[in-house]
């Protein structure tokens, strides 16, 4: 079964969830009930009697598959205006929706669905359904989920709906294996891990959208904000620190008032002066380039940092660490001379893909090709020059390197192309997780100048790039994408010492001193509770390595490393052991 063929049997099953509710709750005044990714859904208007709720939906389910027996042949129909208006004479909602498609000169169709020569139910629809679904669609292949409210057409000045969502695949082994997958999911949401394992904590009289790390999860930031540094001065960059806000003239300059107004917070007035939260650190460090003359022998300057920034998202697009208001960026621009620039992109390129082979998600990361609309003249800064020149170089780069990558249309930044990085979450859905982004109107918006070979002033290029993302939605991804269970070098507790009783506490006490010195993360449990307690502990909460240290150990000097295997090993042989395991690139 192809995408289209699926998108049918889904929208088809819409409409028999609307005709299994009338049948069932006659007063529901059915509105629309599209496809989606995953199923279809309907909204009702239960307001006239009484709303189903989740108990409600095996019955109305049943109701589906009884209904889906005489469901012989679907069939359209072009009808009058009146003679739509009078057949929902009692919906205001499909009156509405009538008017909109006169208003767009299109035909009004409904569809009905018939058995016996009968239509059984008819719909307000523009077509894309099976021909025959008695015949056509599985039984087995369609299950409802769950209920939601929804307001009509989305304004929340509108009236309040009630959302049913069905899960629909091409049979029932492909539903089965989407359901288990999502329950797989479930369990490695970073939200309920984060809440599991202490990583993270949102709190509404703190803020909504700003996410606090606990000590746990500020091992591991620390953990990826030193990862990073040590990737970028690998990669030639220099590390800076800049505001996290600058004045009204400076987004002025840059454009991000004109683009980015949106997402930018309230201004702050200081001594006269306005002041704004910045969204992004690229004007700060134009300004900090342009402290000093530079040469073509300057170049490329690299600055990075891992840089605070502020979003005003709208609650409704709030999610966990994925979609915050205050994040940090492990951000850098670059300035390059246009001769140099390809070079340069491949070599941030490279640095991302060495990036990814570090964190370990090389499997769930694909790259992605972002281009301007070259019809889109409001979005996109209006010059064809500099977009093919950009977009050509940045093609040849990607082509060169042989990065494997998709293209598209309309997803560039208002000054130029750019590289999406895009990653997979455990529902198989993409996020962006960062950008590389080449840049020709900054440097002008700015008047950047080095002074070149020939003694002539000349304008760089600007690359924007980050080096492993924004760490709070990184991490989100990292959570998910190892279940909790992260690898060694990043682990917010590496390795937890257990005495087995109280004469064996001195030397567990000299492992675990002699662990914190060698600079791992350490804790020692010399609690009262019994030693199975405390390694099942251990389990629950996914240390790469536990060490039991009993009679046995404390007779031999030796120590007991346990995790996904058991060994023996001296404390010179661990510490050198786990040192190799410290590093990003290990394969233990």
């Amino acid at each position: 079964m192809n995408d289209e063929q699926l998108s049918a049997l889904r929208h088809t099953l819409a409409h028999l969830l609307a005709a299994a509710v009338r049948e069932i709750y006659p007063h529901a005044k059915p509105t629309i009930g599209p496809a989606i990714e995953n199923g279809f859904y309907y909204d009702f208007d239960f307001s006239d009697g009484y709303k189903p709720g989740e108990s409600d939906l095996q019955k109305i389910e049943q109701k589906m598959r009884e209904l889906l027996k005489k469901w012989s042949e679907v069939v359209g129909e072009e009808v009058s205006e009146e003679d739509a208006r009078t057949r929902f004479a009692k919906n205001p909602y499909k009156l509405e929706l009538i008017d909109e498609v006169l208003s767009r000169n299109e035909p009004l169709t409904l569809y009905h669905t018939m058995h016996e020569g009968e239509a059984v139910f008819t719909d307000l629809c523009r077509g894309g359904h099976v021909e025959h679904p008695a015949a056509e669609i599985p039984s087995g292949c369609f299950t409802l989920d769950r209920t939601a409210g929804a307001y009509w057409r989305g304004d929340e000045k509108q009236a309040m709906l009630t959302r049913i969502y069905g899960l629909a695949f091409a049979d029932k082994a492909a539903l089965a294996d989407y359901i288990a997958m999502r329950e797989e999911a479930k369990k490695r949401d970073h939200k309920k891990l984060g809440r599991d394992l202490d990583l993270f904590y949102i709190d509404d009289e703190v803020g909504k959208g700003l996410p606090m790390w606990t000590p746990k999860g500020t091992a591991v930031k620390f953990a990826l904000e030193q990862f990073t540094r040590n990737l970028e001065r690998k990669y030639g960059y220099e590390h800076v620190s800049t505001p996290y806000l600058a004045s009204k003239k400076l987004y002025e300059t840059s454009g991000h008032l004109d683009h980015y107004s949106d997402s930018m917070y309230a201004p702050i007035v200081m001594d006269d002066e306005v002041m704004y939260l910045r969204p992004m650190a690229c004007p700060h460090h134009i300004k900090l380039l342009q402290r000093k003359p530079i040469s073509y022998r300057d170049l490329p300057v690299r600055y990075a940092e891992l840089a605070d920034y502020n979003r005003h998202e709208k609650s409704g697009e709030l999610m966990g660490m994925i979609r915050v208001r205050k994040f940090q960026l492990t951000d850098a621009h670059v300035f390059v001379s246009a001769q140099g620039l390809k070079e340069e992109f491949m070599n941030v390129c490279r640095m991302i893909q060495e990036g990814m082979q570090g964190l370990g998600i090389t499997d769930i990361v694909s790259y992605r090709f972002s281009k301007r609309d070259a019809q889109n003249k409001e979005k996109y800064y209006p010059d064809d020059a500099l977009w093919n020149r950009a977009e050509s170089v940045m093609k040849e780069a990607l082509d060169e390197l042989g990065l494997d990558y998709t293209e598209a249309e309309d997803e560039a930044a208002f000054y130029g192309p750019k590289l999406d990085v895009q990653a997979r979450n455990v529902n198989g859905k993409e996020d962006t997780l960062f950008t590389a982004q080449m840049d020709f109107l900054l440097p002008e918006k700015f008047n950047i100048e080095y002074i070149a070979e020939d003694g002539t002033r000349k304008r760089p290029v600007m690359i924007h790039r980050s080096a492993i993302g924004c760490l709070e939605r990184t991490f989100a991804f990292l959570i998910e994408h190892y279940a909790g269970a992260f690898p060694f070098w990043m682990a917010p507790v590496q390795v937890r010492v257990l005495p087995v009783g109280t004469m064996h506490q001195d030397y567990a006490r000299s492992i675990y001193t002699a662990l914190v010195e060698a600079g791992f993360r350490a804790e020692i449990d010399d609690s009262d509770t019994s030693l199975g307690k405390r390694i099942r502990s251990a389990k629950i909460e996914k240390l790469p390595y536990f060490i039991v240290v009993g009679d046995a150990e404390v007779a031999n000097k030796t120590v007991t490393l346990e995790g996904a295997t058991k060994e023996e090993h001296t404390l010179t042989s661990l510490l050198t052991l786990l040192k190799q395991a410290n590093d990003p690139h290990s394969t233990r």
